[in-house]
């Protein structure tokens, strides 16, 4: 049975949303065309589809904006996110090279203290 928590690089996660990206961009391009091509090939007089052209683009943009306030506010939400894990690392990063430095400050202190008791004796 295989394993189903892999963990994949950086660049195979980058390149599985650009995957999903350009299919998601052809499903709504090919959407678009559909349905202006439905509006012109459909017979109605110029101003019912005038009309109904004007309601469907409004519609159309209405629910672009929607979708762009949804994905810039999951942007924003996984930026914070990703910040806060970046900077609790640096912290950890930050706090252990300090009492690393500590550690061999008292290290050479004492060696200090070593070589001058072994002078004073000699």
């Amino acid at each position: 049975m295989k394993d189903m928590n892999r963990e994949y690089a950086p660049m195979q996660v980058e390149q599985m949303g650009n995957g999903a990206k350009h299919v998601l961009t052809g499903i709504v391009v090919g959407g678009v065309i559909g349905a202006t091509a439905m509006l012109f090939l459909a017979p109605r007089s110029g101003q019912e589809m005038r009309a109904e052209v004007k309601d469907k683009a409004a519609a159309l943009r209405d629910r672009t904006a929607e979708t762009v306030k949804d994905t810039v506010s999951q942007v924003v939400s996984k930026a914070g996110h990703l910040k806060g894990g970046v900077t609790g690392k640096a912290q950890d990063i930050k706090h252990k090279g300090q009492d690393l430095l500590v550690e061999q400050l008292d290290r050479a202190s004492e060696a200090v203290e070593a070589a001058k008791k072994a002078i004073q004796e000699f």
